[in-house]
């Protein structure tokens, strides 16, 4: 009996789950719409025909009910959901293309509830398999959306707009919020229909958990991921339903309480968000967040902490601060280390430079000496060898012819001895460096002569460098008791650069003003010798400086009459700038680097590019020898701030400069103002021996004494108004002088004496009919040059007309110009000033014939010399770091990432601290060297090379900057996005504002400079907020800044935040497809404001 009984409950099972199986599949079919079935079959009617199979009809509502709730009719039903999706994507996706890159993956992504179908089949039970027809098409969905986002007053009253199902017709419990209703099983609802709105009237009912239902609309839609939709409950004391924010119709008992009824951004509703310290897995399942993990609001999963950092249990962050304390206890020890041995790189390089060079000098002092011993033993051997011959033919001269022939074959074996010995000295003689004849070796090493070419190390170099310039010496000390011949054979055997000679003429020069028409100088007639040093002196406002610079075509605002001849053709001198020497009043010299450093620069870029590396060390030891510089060789110069070589050290520096470039004509600001006389002496004999050279060499001198004076070859000597006193050789002068009347007193200084009276301090004794004022008409008719019109009148005015004349010009005082007729004056003088700048600078034809580096290689000279510029002012980089720390430590403790906003607030005042610390660091690279480029530049040295030299080593900033900050900001302020996105915008930041700083720079004076790099970056900033999608924002460099930080963090804001970002990238005008827009605009900006400030410094100068 047991065993029927247990066959029939086997096979009733069998049967139920035959039927079952039979439903499912039908049901699976009806839902996704593979296999013909009726048209109106629906959840309901696959669940009556499931319990058809029953002859109990309790056992058939349990069947039902399991078909219903089985995991494969789940299954099916959230793949009709995603089709959904899909369906609704396609339908408001152009809408949303500003803040869904893909809509379709993102809202797929959204409602994708495969890892966890139970809300569905909880609701399918719940609905008796009627859920179908409660689900919201793509049309109703659009509707919501539209209607959530369509205007304000939608968002403050919290329902959608009138349509077929709730108007002011007909308002069922299905519209109030958290309720829906039903089609019912005679309407097939498609949900893909993204047009028309179905009618849903019947069995209304609270809305399952897991959908929210919104006020205005008889249809549940499911809540997205990283929401918590519970049903809510009705709180007696607010009549609220808890956790929502609605209340249930008054007047209706029966309508209870129902599930969520809206889905807006986190401002307007966050009931459904994810708290945070929890995490939802489902929209029906909240979890708090475990230890070592953290949760955001709006979670589906945990998060794990890093190592060591603090996260309890619930936490919504993870407290990350250590690592932010540790990178600044790390970048302390980098700062105080870059502090304290930043220079020890460059320290250590020059002390093996030192020893080389050193080692290189005592080898050739060893030579030479050893070279001066042997030149005595000659000297002694010869004497000998001489005396021997004369008691030799003593001796046989005694003999008689007639003895026997040893005697005399012993003699001519001496005397063929004697004559090798004889023939070898006169070798030596002839040709000291000759490797035939005595080899003298010292240290194991012959003394051979190599060419400059067959250099390669730095020991041999200096070597071949200091064994030069020790012959020099030698044969300089021997020339004091040579004849003229001796001083001939020692030009052949010295070996003398050759320089192009180039003899300046110049008749008639006149300058004048273009604006105001002044005159700066009248008539000058003359020229200018090389191999002679000519020294230029008058009053102060006798136009000394401006001579000079009219000579080597500087002069700038002026109009230029008379003739300037060229070796007696008439050519542009700026065809010449590369072998023509300035050495300007002030001491321009680059106060970060050594006194070699600065020298052998300027050799690299302006000797010839042909010229051997060992030659151009020599050219620079000579210079540094002849100039007394070899104490301080190894010296910075020094700055204002740092103390460096003494002030006469320095002025020579600013002469050596010059003359390391093997100039052919060289012209000197007051070179000898500020030194003693000793120096004074030095810098003079440094000179003469360029003139030796073929150098020609012209220098306005003050009150120079009569030692100095007496080593001038030509004097030129100017009154007032730049008028010529005198311009011939110094030893006439005070003969031509005395012609005058003016006889220099006794233990008076004769040029002092000249400028006295030419200043109107000392009247002299002068011929009848003879003035001060004749002394430049007396000057040019004494040579028999014209004289113009006006300087004859103005001196046959006599004393007695004098008063005459000045009542004359006071009448012409009302006649005076006007205050805007000068004002157009100096202005017209700026712009021609400016425009004779920028002719001189430009290229020209060179005339010089030669060949200085090219553009590349004079950029890898200027990004040497900016590194060794860096890598010494690496203390101030230092604090520009230490102040990017805790610009990031501040911002990113008090300015939190806000999920409402996306941390606009805190990357608002990012862009602006910044934008103003790097322009700041931005403004030391061009602001300190202004004066310096203007001095290289003039003397034909690549623009382009300076400009991409110092853009190159501010890369570096560029690259580091970015890094500094974000160890601090990003682990203090923990936005979602990565570390790696706001790399990429604070790099592109970084390079646009550096740009920007270079432009001011340049431009501005310092102090303006500074001003506008704190000002602009808070207007543009406000305008960027301010004045959104307006062409005035679109210009800004702030606004696309902050643009790309909001997008890569709103990007990592997924699922029930697709609502709150869209909604805020609406608000702030900012488009989710412009981050790599965002970008390039800022790279263009930085490229942009780069080309801005090179034309600038190409363009403008110095007044």
């Amino acid at each position: 009996m047991a065993c029927w009984v247990a066959a029939a409950m086997h096979l009733l099972l069998l049967c139920n789950a035959a039927a079952a199986a039979r439903a499912a599949v039908a049901l699976f079919a009806a839902v996704d719409g593979t296999t013909p079935l009726p048209p109106r079959l629906s959840l309901a009617e696959a669940a009556a025909a499931g319990a058809g199979d029953y002859d109990d009809g309790t056992t058939g509502d349990k069947g039902s009910q399991a078909i219903v709730g089985s995991p494969i009719v789940a299954g099916a039903m959230n793949d009709r959901l995603r089709a959904l999706t899909s369906s609704f994507a396609i339908a408001i996706g152009k809408k949303l293309d500003y803040c869904i890159k893909d809509t379709e993956t993102e809202w797929n992504q959204a409602f994708d509830f495969s890892k966890d179908t139970t809300f569905l089949t909880n609701c399918m039970k719940e609905t008796k398999g009627d859920l179908q027809q409660r689900i919201c098409t793509a049309a109703e969905m659009r509707f919501y959306f539209d209607s959530l986002m369509g205007g304000d007053d939608t968002a403050e009253t919290n329902y959608v707009k009138p349509n077929v199902n709730c108007n002011r017709s007909s308002w069922i419990d299905g519209c109030e919020p958290g309720w829906a209703c039903s089609a019912g099983p005679d309407q097939k609802i498609d949900l893909q229909n993204s047009k028309d709105i179905p009618y849903r009237p019947l069995k209304c009912q609270s809305c399952c958990p897991g959908f929210f239902c919104p006020h205005g609309l008889t249809c549940m839609i499911p809540c997205p991921l990283g929401a918590y939709c519970p049903r809510s409950s009705l709180n007696t004391s607010t009549g609220i339903c808890d956790p929502y924010s609605y209340q249930p119709p008054p007047g209706n008992p029966n309508h209870t309480c129902g599930a969520a009824d809206i889905w807006a951004d986190v401002v307007t509703a966050d009931d459904i968000f994810c708290p945070a310290g929890f995490y939802c897995p489902s929209t029906i399942q909240k979890l708090p967040c475990s230890s070592g993990y953290y949760c955001r609001k709006g979670s589906t999963s945990q998060t794990r902490c890093y190592k060591k950092s603090s996260c309890p249990p619930n936490s919504a962050t993870q407290d990350i601060t250590i690592f932010g304390a540790l990178l600044v206890v790390a970048s302390c020890l980098v700062l105080l280390i870059i502090y304290n041995f930043s220079g020890q790189i460059l320290t250590n390089r020059e002390k093996r430079q030192a020893k080389s060079r050193e080692a290189a000098a005592r080898h050739a002092r060893e030579t030479a000496q050893a070279r001066e011993r042997w030149k005595s033993a000659k000297d002694v051997a010869k004497k000998a060898g001489v005396g021997l011959q004369s008691q030799l033919s003593r001796t046989f001269s005694r003999k008689k012819a007639g003895q026997a022939q040893p005697g005399p074959s012993r003699v001519g074996d001496a005397g063929g001895k004697k004559n090798n010995l004889t023939d070898m000295m006169r070798s030596i003689e002839d040709n000291p460096e000759s490797d035939e004849g005595f080899n003298l070796e010292v240290g194991d090493k012959a003394l051979k002569k190599p060419t400059g070419k067959q250099m390669h190390t730095r020991s041999q170099i200096f070597k071949y460098a200091y064994g030069q310039i020790e012959k020099e010496k030698a044969m300089q000390q021997e020339n004091h008791n040579m004849t003229f011949s001796g001083v001939i054979s020692m030009a052949k055997d010295h070996d003398v650069s050759t320089r192009p000679s180039i003899e300046i003429a110049f008749k008639d020069l006149t300058l004048t003003l273009k604006g105001s028409k002044k005159k700066l100088l009248r008539s000058v007639t003359g020229k200018l010798s090389p191999g002679k040093v000519a020294a230029v002196m008058g009053p102060s406002g006798a136009g000394k400086t401006t001579f000079l610079s009219a000579i080597a075509g500087k002069a700038t605002g002026c109009g230029t009459s008379g003739l300037v001849l060229i070796n007696g053709k008439i050519e542009p001198i700026r065809g010449y700038k590369k072998i023509i020497g300035f050495v300007p009043q002030d001491d321009i010299v680059h106060g970060n680097l050594t006194v070699e450093e600065n020298l052998w620069f300027n050799a690299r870029c302006r000797l010839s590019a042909d010229m051997s590396k060992a030659d151009k060390v020599l050219v620079v030891e000579r210079v540094i020898e002849s100039l007394g510089l070899q104490p301080v060789r190894d010296s910075l110069v020094g700055t204002v701030e740092q103390r460096g070589i003494s002030g006469g050290q320095r002025k020579r520096v600013n002469v050596g400069l010059e003359m390391v470039m093997e100039p052919s004509v060289l012209i000197l600001d007051e070179p000898t103002s500020g030194l003693d006389s000793a120096s004074s002496l030095l810098l003079l004999r440094a000179l003469r021996r360029e003139a030796l050279e073929g150098v020609n060499i012209s220098m306005v001198v003050h009150q120079p004494s009569y030692t100095l004076y007496r080593m001038f070859d030509d004097l030129i000597l100017l009154a007032k108004g730049g008028m010529t006193v005198y311009h011939g050789p110094v030893k006439k002068v005070e003969e031509y002088f005395t012609g005058l009347g003016i006889v220099v007193p006794e233990r008076v200084n004769p040029p002092d004496y000249y400028i006295d009276i030419l200043e109107g301090i000392v009247k002299p004794n002068l011929s009848p009919g003879v003035s001060v004022k004749d002394l430049p008409i007396r000057w040019m008719v004494h040579n028999g040059y014209d004289v113009p019109r006006d300087m004859l009148q103005s001196s046959s005015q006599s004393e007695s007309t004098s008063r005459g004349s000045m009542d004359h010009a006071s009448s012409h005082d009302d006649a005076a110009p006007s205050i805007v007729s000068v004002l157009w004056g100096n202005f017209k003088d700026i712009l021609g000033q400016k425009k004779d700048e920028y002719d001189y600078n430009k290229t020209s034809e060179d005339l010089s014939k030669r060949k200085t580096p090219g553009i590349l290689r004079q950029y890898r000279y200027f990004l040497g010399r900016c590194g060794k510029q860096r890598l010494r002012d690496a203390r101030i980089q230092g604090v520009d770091y230490l102040i990017l720390c805790l610009a990031g430590i501040c911002l990113g403790t008090l300015a939190k990432v806000s999920d409402e906003t996306f941390g606009a607030l805190g990357y608002t005042y990012t862009v602006i601290a910044v934008s103003l610390l790097c322009k700041i660091g931005a403004l030391r690279s061009f602001t300190l060297d202004k004066i310096n480029y203007w001095r290289e530049r003039a003397s034909g040295m690549s623009s382009l090379a300076y400009f991409m030299s110092k853009d190159t080593i501010d890369h570096f900033n560029t690259i580091v900057k970015p890094i500094v900050y974000l160890s601090m900001f990003y682990f203090f302020n923990n936005p979602r996005s990565s570390i790696w996105e706001n790399y990429i915008v604070l790099l592109a930041l970084v390079y646009c504002v550096t740009g920007i700083g270079y432009t001011f720079a340049i431009f501005f004076q310092p102090g303006s400079a500074q001003l506008w790099s704190a000002l602009l970056p808070v207007v543009l900033t406000l305008i960027a907020t301010q004045q959104k999608d307006t062409i005035l924002a679109d210009l800004c460099y702030t606004k696309w800044a902050l643009e790309a930080f909001v997008i890569a963090n709103a990007q990592n804001y997924s699922g029930v935040w697709l609502i709150t970002r869209c909604g805020s990238l609406v608000r702030s005008g900012y488009d989710i497809e412009h981050e790599a827009l965002c970008i390039a605009v800022l790279i263009a900006n930085g490229i942009l404001f780069r080309c801005v400030a090179f034309f600038c410094m190409v363009t403008f100068q110095k007044n």
